[in-house]
């Protein structure tokens, strides 16, 4: 009997190690999406019957699947250690909610959407941007500090300077910075220049300044910490697979090191013998 069971979980462990089977899990999160933008157009309600067929069936197919990875780890908290897998989970469990119940159709459609984000379990590079940027997080913070910083000094220049020439821009701090955004972001940033250069011919040097600090150092500062996190990422995960050359040089340090402890008990047995 015991046998038996490793049997079929030899067989659903294939199952889901098999690439035809990972690409058929991925068209379906890509027509479950599909199926949520159809039902937002009205020339779609003719076929509402049918689209509410085609999405029991996704949802279906997503519980077996996910039965399928359950079934293929030797215990089922195996399965729960993974934080993806808690992930999809929660969004299949979720889509559970039937589509027919009127005061829990909108929840329904609403936890549907979220099945789209299956894509970023399912494709290893999503995965691995998906935990640079949210390992980023933390050093993102001190680089938005400092650019909040920026905001608020140069905010406090312009409210300052610039209150006489429109007070619906620069009439105190908060606004200021509202403004300042607005010219971070490029939005018509050059009429709120010209309109201070009327009175200020010298103020095109405080919008400069600012969007080289804001637009280009800060957003390359981010840019840069991502990309950092991403290639750490990427060498932890040939690490863990044991492929690719940050495996190869993680192979030649251990044995190295095996050497040097090798070399290290020689050297010691031989001072013993002398």
């Amino acid at each position: 009997m015991r046998a038996g069971v490793e049997t079929w979980r030899d067989r659903f462990e294939r199952l889901r190690a098999n690439k035809l089977f990972e690409t058929a899990v991925i068209a379906i999160i890509i027509l479950s999406a599909l199926l949520i933008g159809a039902k937002t157009y009205e020339e779609t309600s003719r076929f509402q019957q049918w689209l509410l067929v085609l999405d029991m069936a996704v949802t279906v197919f997503f519980l077996v699947e996910i039965l399928i990875r359950m079934a293929a780890e030797k215990r089922l908290r195996d399965f729960f250690r993974r934080g993806w897998n808690v992930f999809d989970f929660l969004i299949v469990t979720a889509s559970l909610i039937p589509l027919d119940d009127s005061e829990m159709v909108l929840l329904a459609r609403l936890l549907r959407i979220f099945r789209v984000l299956r894509l970023v379990s399912m494709i290893p590079e999503l995965r691995l941007l998906m935990a640079a940027l949210v390992k980023s997080i933390p050093r993102m913070g001190y680089v938005a500090l400092l650019m909040f910083i920026i905001f608020y000094i140069y905010a406090a220049i312009g409210s300052f300077l610039f209150a006489d020439v429109d007070d619906f821009l620069w009439g105190n701090i908060s606004i200021a910075m509202l403004t300042l955004f607005r010219v971070a972001t490029f939005e018509d940033w050059t009429d709120v220049m010209y309109a201070t250069q009327e009175v200020y011919a010298w103020s095109w040097l405080y919008y400069l300044t600012f969007i080289f600090l804001t637009a280009f150092i800060f957003l390359n500062m981010m840019i840069g910490i991502v990309l950092d996190v991403m290639q750490k990422e990427s060498v932890q995960q040939e690490i863990e697979s044991g492929e690719g050359e940050a495996a190869e040089l993680h192979g030649l340090r251990d044995d190295v090191r095996e050497l040097r402890e090798q070399l290290s008990r020689m050297e010691t047995l031989l001072e013993r013998r002398s």
